[in-house]
């Protein structure tokens, strides 16, 4: 009796395979503008903290005002992308003001410039994000969509791993002294961050391509700007994101924490590639599994570990735990980050998508900014330890929220997975 031929099992990267040029072009140039801004990200909290005397208030101001305002522009950039059926040319200008605007922190000298900065460089991540988002949703099936966001955001923080190590490179080569580097030898690693971005806006131009609906077709789109349109289960996932947010201040503050650990401020490039490659690890994961066993479930895991890592940041006391927790962070980013995106298109039509990722943007925008703030007013009046835990305690009632969010049918009549 013969035997049965083997059937080969389907390897783990064959799954990439049909997600089409868009989400491969996007990613590859969301890998290079994260490389671009990833060479300053690393170092700017220690440059304000240290040396133009920023306080941890005040660091928790510029990143919670800079990520507020991108988000709030998220919503409308999406809306008007939905109204005029255009998806690539807010996408292309958003990266050209990053290009422009970046490498002027080579030439601040006070918080308030790095401000003005950051809000300029935010302006154009608030134009791009939801375009893309939806352009991503459009560009591949249903089935597919968690494990298309998941490899964007795999790629993404992939710029992220390469950035910090351009950093780590540029401050030991150009500091005559890395353990305490000078302003203007900071400001000449800033210099740096506007070449990846700027290669990236040729792949735009050249390879992304959007299906248009027909002029007739577009000019007929009703008006809306309201969320009377969409499905109330889309409605409550906004709050239980807005709650969550207020949880999740900027990462500036684990940088800050980091630091008083003991991680020299070389080293601290070398840290911030260290937590992105862990996400990029696990947004491969992740953005699969939430097709195969829901959304929900990576979404709930991921917010609870992000409640243990904030906790453990409240009492960590050595470099190695530092090392340890920040790797541990990575998880929850690819738990949560291509699930959430995914989970907002099985909510909503495809003509509403980019409305639905503004809206979605915007219950983050409208609680970082607060959550910036007050984990700095709780770290300065009240110490280090209440602020991680504040916001440890707030991510735990999120979680338990979400659960009370129920997904609904898509287009086919298929019962998509609640999770």
């Amino acid at each position: 009796m013969g035997t049965q031929p083997k059937i080969p099992k389907r390897r783990f990267w064959h799954r990439y395979h049909g997600l089409g040029t868009n989400v491969f072009v996007l990613s590859l140039v969301s890998l290079l503008n994260d490389t671009s801004s990833e060479i300053i990200y690393p170092l700017l909290p220690t440059f304000l903290f240290l040396t133009l005397g920023a306080s941890p208030f005040l660091i928790g101001l510029i990143e919670g005002l800079a990520e507020s305002i991108a988000s709030i522009l998220k919503l409308f950039s999406g809306y008007l992308s939905d109204r005029f059926n255009s998806r690539k040319f807010p996408v292309f200008l958003g990266y050209c003001l990053a290009a422009v605007f970046r490498p002027l922190l080579a030439l601040v000298n006070s918080w308030p410039q790095v401000l003005a900065v950051r809000l300029s460089d935010r302006v154009g991540k608030g134009i791009r994000g939801a375009p893309r988002d939806a352009l991503i949703a459009a560009s591949v099936p249903a089935e597919k969509r968690g494990l298309a966001f998941g490899f964007n955001r795999a790629a993404d923080h992939l710029g992220a791993v390469i950035g910090p190590l351009v950093a780590f490179g540029l401050l030991s080569y150009i500091a005559a002294d890395p353990d305490s580097p000078t302003a203007g030898e900071y400001q000449s690693v800033f210099l740096f961050a506007s070449v990846p971005v700027v290669l990236g806006l040729f792949l735009i131009i050249f390879f992304v391509h959007e299906d248009k609906k027909s002029v007739s077709e577009a000019e007929t789109l009703p008006l809306r700007f309201s969320l009377r349109e969409f499905d109330p289960n889309f409605k409550r996932f906004l709050i239980v994101i807005a709650l969550f947010t207020l949880s999740n201040s900027t990462d500036a503050f684990l940088l800050l924490r980091a630091r008083q650990a003991g991680i020299s401020p070389p080293m601290l490039p070398i840290l911030w590639m260290v937590l992105h490659f862990s996400k990029v690890v696990m947004s491969l994961i992740g953005g699969d599994l939430s097709d195969k066993v829901g959304r929900k479930k990576l979404i709930f895991s991921g917010w609870c570990i992000y409640a243990l890592v904030y906790a453990g940041f409240a009492f960590v006391g050595s470099a190695w735990q530092a090392w340890v927790l920040f790797i541990i962070y990575g998880a929850y980013f690819g738990l949560t980050e291509g699930a959430e995106k995914a989970l907002v298109a099985d909510l909503v039509d495809d003509e509403k998508r980019g409305t639905a990722y503004g809206f979605y943007n915007l219950a983050f925008g409208i609680t970082v900014f607060p959550a910036s703030l007050l984990f700095g007013f709780l770290w300065t009046e009240f110490g280090v330890a209440s602020a991680f835990l504040v916001s440890a305690g707030l991510s735990v009632a999120s979680a338990v929220m979400l659960t009370t969010v129920k997904t609904k049918r898509d287009g086919s009549g298929e019962i998509l997975r609640n999770g």
